[in-house]
Formats: C-alpha cells, structure tokens, sequence
C-alpha cells in the first residue's frame, strides 16, 4: 500500500513538471527514427562517394552534380536528417546524440559492401579485426544506453522552454560555455594553437547549443502540428535563429580542422566531445535524469563509454593515405628515352631517402670510364657494326 501511494506521488510529480507519465512509446518513436535517419544519411554518403569514383574511374568529364546517382544520394541525405530532427522531439536529447555511433557502424559495414574496399590478407588480423570488435562494442554499448537512457520526456511547449532558459541551471551553464568558448578562440586564433582538441572543443560547445535549439525547435513544431500552435511565440525563432548560426559555425570550425587533420580521428574525437556535451546540456537544460535512479545513470554512461571505444576501435583503423614518394619522372622533361615508354625502369626505387630525386649512395661503385669518341657516324665508317636491318627493328 505505502509503495503504491510513493508511485502515485512520483507520478503527480512528474506530471506537474510537464512531463508525460507514460512517455515508453514516444522514447521508443524518437530512437527508431534516429536510429532509421543515421542509417539512411550514411547509406547517402556512400551512393555520393560511389558517384564521385565512377566519374573518376571512366574519366567522365560531367560534373557530379549531374549524375542520377548523386542527387539520389542527396535526396537520401535530407530525407535522413529529416528523419534525426523529428526524433528529437519524441525522445530525450541524452538518448538521441549517442546514436550518431549507428552511422560509423553502417558506414564501416558498407566500406566493405557496397564500395567494394579491397581486403589484404596482411593487413586483416591487424585491422579489420579490430574494426569488427569496434562495431560489436558499439552495438552493445547503444543497447546499454538505449535500455537505460532517461525515460521521461516534456512537453515542449513555449512556456516551460522559456522556463527552462531563464533557469539558475542553464545560465549559469550558458555563462560557463562563453567563457570558456572565448579562452579557447583566443588560444587558437591569437596564439595560433592549432591542436584538434581545441578545434573540436569549439565545435562541441556551439553543438551544445545546437542540440538544446534543435530540440526545442523541433518539439515546437510537431507540437504545433498535432495541438496548439507554439509559431507564434518568440522564443521559437530566438531558438531558431541560435540554431541555424551554431550549425553554420560549426560547420567552419569543421571545415578548418579537416585542412589540418585525418577525417578519422576528426571522426572519433568529435564524437566523444559532442556526445558528452550534448549529454551534459540535456541534463541540464531539459533536466532529463531529476527522475533516474543511480543504477540507470551508471548504466547509461557505462554504454556511452563502451560506445566510445568501440567508435574509437573503428576509426583507428581507417586506412591511411600512402606518404609521399619524392621523385621527379622522367615523363616531365624533353626528349624522353625510347627506353621508358617500352616500361623499362628509368627512376631508382625509392628506399627511404627524401633527398631530391630520392638516388641510392653509390659511392664505393667505381665510376665506368667512357670512350673518348661516342660519335656513331654511319656514312663515314666503311664498316658499320649494327646492320640496316637491326636499325630497322630498333
């Protein structure tokens, strides 16, 4: 009976703070389509870089974008961040940014199957094993934090995100994010402290702000389409326009880290940073864990943390682009031998000298004298030692 009444009181708390008592279905609503959007915008990424080597490979001279295959990539791409826009305003924003992960599960699995990557048998035991121990980390990891992740979820009405912005919580950390968002854009621009972890630090503070926007956003939206409408309100479009400019810094901060960096470890480091401070921001702004036990929070950041190595595992093992041979070819200058275009050897193999035209030390071979006359003069000499026949073939 006591245990009864205990539940009936945490239900009348819960629905006093907005939030929906039995919210399963929605959770469930919010993870299919985020889940349903990364699987479809990594599917589009592969169909766009599929178009861009079969142009490359048949020597296409017509541009990208007027090939069937890439607009198709590119229709699957909206059609997926549609898809991840509207999950948020079903599910929390704790349980939504974690399943960015199932994008480099598919997009490892489809370098294999759909782009056809080459396998070495060489390089097997020390790299795609590893990859396939990443993706089943990562798999069990989402299992984790989605069985475990924050159930409850709010009405995202016009009043209670006004409330929730105007909160101690989300000041005090908006005023913490400046500042140190601020440091870290002295360091780099001024200090020209180029490390990726600053880079990425930059991203991941704006991202903060990106999701919280989004979400508020999209639960605004779907909330105006299916009750009240909320577009009348100004907090909608001071979300919206914080929106749109996070994302558009963002991708600069991006764009500048991928002129300095790999694209796999850009691809690892941003997933942990953005991950935690999304988490972060959605404990805070949304309060999304006031109504979690300690088991179900440990649970859920044991799974984040799984899901990092595993994503960890994968992008350590992308393949690298081979290191620059320095060497000049013979193909560039004058005159070229005959020899070289019957495909015989003209330059040294390179041997790990990054002297210039990269030429083995051959100072203990003695060097060959030549003849004093090597003039080969045909109507001169009585008799020519290489018949006209032998000069034919040659």
């Amino acid at each position: 009976m006591s245990s009864d009444l205990r539940m009936n009181g945490v239900r009348m708390a819960r629905e006093e703070d907005g939030v929906t008592a039995d919210s399963y279905t929605e959770n469930l609503i919010g993870t299919l389509l985020a889940i349903f959007g990364n699987l479809l915008v990594s599917i589009s990424v592969s169909i766009q870089k599929q178009s861009h080597v079969a142009l490359a490979g048949n020597k296409d001279p017509r541009q990208y974008y007027y090939t069937k295959t890439w607009w198709s990539g590119l229709m699957l791409m909206v059609l997926g961040e549609g898809a991840l826009f509207v999950s948020y305003a079903f599910a929390p924003l704790s349980l939504i940014a974690p399943l960015n992960a199932v994008s480099v599960i598919s997009s490892s699995i489809l370098g294999f199957v759909f782009l056809r990557e080459k396998w070495k048998a060489q390089e097997f035991l020390k790299r795609y094993i590893l990859t396939f121990l990443g993706c089943a980390l990562t798999a069990g990891g989402t299992y984790l934090f989605v069985t475990f992740g924050p159930n409850s979820h709010e009405k995202l009405n016009a009043e209670n995100i006004v409330k929730h912005v105007i909160g101690w919580p989300f000041l005090l950390y908006l005023l913490l994010g400046i500042i140190t968002f601020c440091l870290v854009l002295y360091f780099y621009k001024r200090r020209n402290a180029n490390y990726l972890v600053l880079i990425l630090l930059l991203v991941a503070l704006l991202g903060s702000v990106t999701v919280i926007t989004v979400k508020a956003v999209s639960g605004m939206i779907v909330l105006s389409i299916l009750g009240p409408l909320q577009l009348s309100y100004p907090i909608f479009y001071v979300m919206f326009v914080c929106m749109v400019a996070t994302i558009v810094f963002q991708a600069s901060f991006l764009a500048q880290a991928s002129h300095l960096y790999d694209s796999s470890l850009i691809a690892c480091v941003n997933y942990i940073f953005c991950t935690t401070f999304a988490i972060v921001a959605g404990a805070i702004f949304y309060q999304e864990f006031n109504h979690e036990d300690v088991l179900h929070i440990c649970m859920f950041l044991l799974g984040c943390a799984i899901c990092f190595l595993g994503v960890f595992l994968i992008t350590k093992n992308k393949r690298k682009a081979k290191a620059f041979e320095p060497y000049v070819t013979m193909d560039m200058a004058k005159g070229i031998p005959t020899i070289h275009n019957k495909g015989w050897a003209v330059q040294p193999d390179y041997s790990g000298s990054f002297s210039y035209g990269a030429l083995e030390n051959n100072d203990s071979v003695a060097p060959v004298t030549l003849p004093v006359d090597q003039k080969l003069s045909v109507s001169s000499s009585p008799v020519s030692p290489y018949q006209p026949s032998e000069l034919k073939k040659d």
